[in-house]
């Protein structure tokens, strides 16, 4: 069946997009190919005067390219010749003689955006679904067709370069008032207003003038002369680099695209983009996020169970219990998918304290505009507290978020239990207590499991969800799909201490306090693995998690591994000094009265090993040491059926401990840099380091079998 249909409105022709089989729009070759048909069908009819762009989808537009085809791509000039076609067929969309009206609803992304901007007229719905992006270097690609020449000269350099190099959505509202779409309307009268803008410009009635608007006198400044714009672009060059430290070069690729078609003439740009795209296309960097773009994708559709899955129970009502800073924020973020929360801890200040910390993340949404007054309320009312346990009966979820003490967990369990419904599910959010031990004090061992929240919960994308052997499979789905309707990324992890993300993280940031024992500075460590990738140093990892909670975690994981997993002496030292970390403004560094970070505090090397006398340590071998002990027992965890895939390894290490996402996670950089290399690297550390480096079985498996984790081309999800 075609994707594209014609249908003609006295004298206007409605293309309708409905791409069939496919819950989007995308631009696949045959998309293309049909537009390319209906382009010469509307040249050769005398008779229309005017186009209409919409859409058969309820809440897409057109989203994008269809990021399969990129995965046959081998070559540059492949992927250049790609970009070539979606110019060429734009090219032709722009200069038709009758005017083109895009009539959006829902996302218009990518490919899907730069074939509005090539359009006359742009009609957006006032409705949340809309938004606008060119997302491409989230994938570490560059616009491919047009992008870079048309958005800057629509909207003005700096906007247009702000959307380019962070891919963000921007809201239909947004997107009208830098002049992105020319109209907003309600959805249900798009079709009919969009008819109606084509007739009028085709009738000459409507003028439309495409210029930036409302830059102020500094954009006009900047943006309107040679000299101003060779400001915006070093500015531009030098943020990325702050931000990336040289790790992506997709931004810096674009903002090239860009600066060619002004310094150079727009086909100058034209081209430049297109050779960009062909060159990160086939990148190694891109080829990781587009892997991880797969893999989240196939989580979205993964129950958590082997198939047949029984279906998830909806949650009505999600009992919380503990209304610190998790449990709040995971209050926070059902409120704001509808989900009525009760909210219980000890006393009444605590109760409060806690709902005032929901009402502080709902503010922020408010204060960004990403929700409206009224849905900031409605949301608010949807938390209660609560100092007893009345309500939970009407709860078929219950979380639980109260310190990581095991006694404290048995308590709270036989009592939340007696005021549960039977078929209720009881969730644990703890990082390190197996969660068969805390069944251990439950009725109905059953129905509980792990739900491993991140921090801050609003912000983190990963959700992990624990189950033992006796975890029934309809509670292990019910808690992904909740998961998910919270907007989280789930993987399912079988029960062990640590369970996965903590146990990898574990091992990384132990050998980072080795390195502290044998002289290497705080700055040096940080230093090597924020070059490595990681968004921080591990030390200040220790800072920002609270020094205390990360003395409780490494005890119960050295109880639980032995000699690997022993803490290093430079964090006993640390933790029992009585430093906490950020939270109490002093750890390793030091911190000002709102948390933020200054200068490594000199004091605190009088607690460790070789006091103020640091000496210099490789900064090669620092990156080897702590990433191979966390890419080790992240093998170690696959190995022992923790994890049960190698996907799901990459994607919880990507989006809930810092893996660089350009590097694919632990098992695709262990692809990368080839098995047998990296178990040669193993066992030299562990011959100067003995016991912390052998190589697990699966990688001494994989090494003489000379096998990969993923396929070597193709698909990247195996």
């Amino acid at each position: 069946m075609p994707a594209l249909s014609l249908q003609r409105i006295d004298g206007v022709a409605l293309i309708t997009i409905d791409l069939p089989g496919e819950p989007v729009n995308k631009v696949t070759a045959g998309l293309r190919a049909e537009f390319s048909d209906i382009f010469a069908t509307i040249v050769a009819d005398t008779t229309l005067r005017a186009i209409v762009l919409y859409s058969g989808k309820s809440d897409t537009w057109l989203a994008g390219a269809d990021i399969d085809e990129f995965l046959t791509l081998r070559t540059p000039a492949e992927a250049e010749a790609l970009s070539r076609s979606g110019q060429s067929l734009l090219a032709s969309l722009e200069s038709l003689k009758v005017p083109v009206v895009a009539a959006i609803h829902g996302a218009c992304l990518g490919g899907g955006l730069e074939c509005a901007l090539a359009c006359r007229y742009r009609i957006a719905t006032d409705h949340p679904k809309t938004v606008l992006a060119l997302p491409e270097v989230q994938l570490g690609l560059v616009p491919g067709a047009g992008g870079t020449q048309r958005l800057p000269r629509l909207i003005g350099l700096q906007r247009a370069l702000d959307l380019i190099l962070t891919g963000r959505n921007v809201r239909a509202k947004k997107a009208y008032q830098m002049g992105l779409v020319d109209e907003l309307v309600h959805p249900a009268i798009l079709l009919d207003i969009a008819i109606d803008r084509a007739r009028k410009l085709a009738d000459g009635k409507l003028s439309v003038s495409h210029a930036p608007k409302d830059r102020g006198a500094t954009g006009v400044l900047l943006e309107d002369n040679p000299f101003g714009r060779s400001i915006v672009f070093r500015k531009a060059r030098e943020g990325v680099l702050a931000k990336t430290h040289g790790h992506y070069p997709a931004p810096l690729a674009a903002i090239g695209a860009v600066q060619a078609g002004y310094e150079k003439g727009i086909e100058a740009g034209y081209r430049e983009e297109s050779r960009a795209f062909g060159e990160m296309t086939v990148s190694e960097v891109a080829k990781e996020l587009i892997f991880l773009f797969f893999a989240t994708n196939a989580l979205k559709k993964d129950p958590g169970v082997e198939e047949p899955a029984p279906q998830p129970t909806r949650v009505q009502t999600l009992g919380v219990v503990g209304a610190g800073f998790m449990g709040a924020g995971i209050a926070s973020v059902a409120v704001q998918q509808g989900t009525p929360v009760r909210l219980k801890d000890t006393d009444v200040a605590r109760v409060g304290k806690g709902l005032a910390a929901v009402a502080d993340v709902l503010k922020e949404r408010l204060k960004k505009k990403q929700i409206t007054r009224i849905q900031y309320e409605d949301q608010l009312s949807l938390a209660g507290g609560t100092t007893d346990y009345s309500g939970f009966g009407r709860a078929n979820l219950v979380v639980e978020a109260v310190f990581e003490d095991l006694a404290l967990k048995h308590r709270v369990l036989r009592e939340v239990e007696s005021a549960l419904h039977p078929d209720a599910i009881y969730a644990s959010n703890t990082s390190t207590i197996p969660i068969g031990r805390i069944a251990e004090a439950s009725m109905r061992p059953n129905r509980v499991l792990g739900m491993h929240f991140f921090s801050p919960v609003h912000r983190m994308p990963l959700l992990e969800v624990i189950t033992t052997t006796a975890t029934d499979k309809d509670a292990t789905v019910t808690a992904v799909a909740f998961g998910k309707k919270l907007g989280k990324t789930v993987i399912v992890v079988n029960d062990a201490p640590g369970f996965y993300t903590t146990r990898a993280l574990s091992a990384y940031m132990n050998e980072a306090g080795r390195l502290l024992d044998e002289g290497a500075s705080i700055e040096a460590i940080d230093k090597a693995l924020l070059d490595f990738g990681f968004p921080v140093g591990p030390i200040t990892l220790l800072d920002e998690v609270g020094l205390d909670v990360g003395g409780k975690v490494g005890q119960t994981l050295f109880e639980a591994f032995g000699a690997r997993m022993s803490p290093s002496e430079s964090m006993r030292r640390v933790v029992e000094s009585g430093r906490t970390g950020r939270k109490g403004r002093q750890g390793f560094y030091l911190y000002d009265e709102e948390g933020k970070k200054n200068k490594v505090d000199p004091t605190v090397y009088e607690l460790l090993p070789h006091g103020a006398t640091r000496r210099e340590i490789d900064p090669q071998e620092i990156r080897q040491r702590c990433v191979l002990a966390m890419v080790n027992e992240a093998a170690r965890c696959l190995e022992e059926g923790v994890l049960r895939s190698a996907r799901d390894g990459d994607v919880g290490a990507v989006f809930g401990i810092g893996f660089p996402p350009f590097r694919g996670g632990p098992f695709r950089y262990v692809d990368s840099v080839g098995v047998v290399e990296l178990v040669e690297e193993l066992e030299q550390l562990d011959g100067r380091f003995p016991g912390r480096f052998a190589p697990s079985e699966l990688l001494l498996d994989y090494a003489r079998a000379r096998r990969r984790f993923y396929p070597a081309h193709g698909s990247p999800i195996p």
